[in-house]
């Protein structure tokens, strides 16, 4: 009697001690943020790889830690480095393919992203830069690595309860179907953007399966609105590329459509729906209430067409104050902007995983 006693007695403590892993692996705050995408989110992954999409020179970098560039299309830190902070952990998150850090930094956050890629493959062949289903490839490595690092169970503790934040897409538009004729013979605008919420859902999908369920799945920005597309739209008197802004807004709707079947049809999976276009389109059409002077132009050279390699430091109209433009160059925003977005998602979306 005493035995089976005994049994009983040790099989209800190990489900409680089960039911307490489980309880605090729930409450568990965000261990780490895990980073997929193009040059929003890239912090430098480009530098390793033979394309001109780079932007490891000046005066990128000008406002960041030690003024040094690191690959970040911008002056400083990017959206995903503000929302580490946010979540208390630190202040930038690295590039998993930079040698100056190594898997006790990726521990709490990395990023796999590669700036000119996209959903599409195609995409990604135009500048030469790492295609999204190769930046799940290095996860997978990274996977193995922090197991190493951390062993089996406190990997998985970090790999379940990280935040996953994707931010792609506006290179499908720009470089790839606006700018190539290939896709457009294809496809409608409507039917290419079916294509890449395919894609998009796949990726999810993948990514859950390899132990993902915290995940943030980023909107297009009011991607008219960049002084690229304004400079070019001279018949409008340079102002935001309407067409393009429609194509984001639906394109929008349709990731949320998507963030709410995958919701309902993966059961444990906390997918949101991060937006950046109203956030943006609010600070473009009035950059004075949030402290800017300047939303058409970039501040780095003319701040009409260049970025990369054309945001040269020898430029001499370089702003001397990125705070006060929207832009940083004529694709990407300002570290000042980077950190105004990124504090909108996390009080209006992200919170929920505080």
């Amino acid at each position: 009697m005493g035995s089976s006693h005994d049994t009983l007695l040790a099989a209800v403590l190990l489900w409680l001690h089960l039911f307490f892993i489980l309880i605090i692996s729930a409450r568990a705050k965000v261990p780490a943020i895990i980073v997929f995408g193009d040059s929003s989110v890239d912090a430098g992954n480009n530098n390793q790889v033979p394309t001109i999409a780079r932007s490891n020179f000046r005066p990128y970098g000008r406002d960041f830690a030690g003024g040094e560039p690191t690959g970040r299309f911008c002056n400083g830190r990017l959206a995903t480095d503000f929302i580490s902070e946010a979540f208390g952990l630190r202040p930038i998150v690295p590039a998993y393919l930079d040698p100056a850090y190594n898997i006790s930094d990726f521990a709490v956050g990395v990023t796999f992203a590669s700036a000119g890629t996209g959903y599409d493959n195609a995409t990604s062949d135009v500048l030469g830069v790492i295609p999204l289903w190769r930046e799940l490839e290095y996860y997978k490595d990274y996977q193995k690595r922090l197991r190493a690092y951390l062993g089996d169970w406190k990997a998985i503790d970090t790999l379940s309860n990280a935040l996953y934040v994707i931010s792609i897409g506006t290179n499908d538009f720009l470089e790839n179907y606006y700018s190539f004729p290939h896709r457009r013979m294809q496809y409608t605008i409507d039917a290419y953007q079916e294509f890449l919420i395919g894609i998009a859902r796949n990726f999810i999908v993948d990514l859950h399966g390899l132990g993902a369920r915290k995940i943030s799945l980023g909107g297009l920005p009011p991607m008219g609105c960049m002084p690229l597309e304004r400079a070019q739209n001279l018949a409008n008197g340079n102002d935001c590329m309407e067409t393009y802004n429609i194509v984001a807004m639906r394109f929008n709707a349709k990731l949320y459509d998507l963030v709410m079947k995958l919701n309902k049809d993966i059961p444990g999976l906390q997918l949101v729906f991060s937006n950046p276009f109203y956030i943006l389109l609010q600070i473009i059409s009035k950059p004075s209430l949030y402290g800017f002077e300047v939303s058409q132009r970039a501040c780095c050279a003319t701040g009409t067409f260049e970025m990369g390699y054309t945001c040269s430091q020898r430029s001499l109209f370089t702003c001397p104050n990125a705070t006060k433009y929207v832009f940083w160059d004529a694709f990407h925003p300002s570290e000042q902007t980077n950190r105004l977005v990124a504090d909108s998602v996390v009080k209006t979306v992200l919170s929920k995983f505080l």
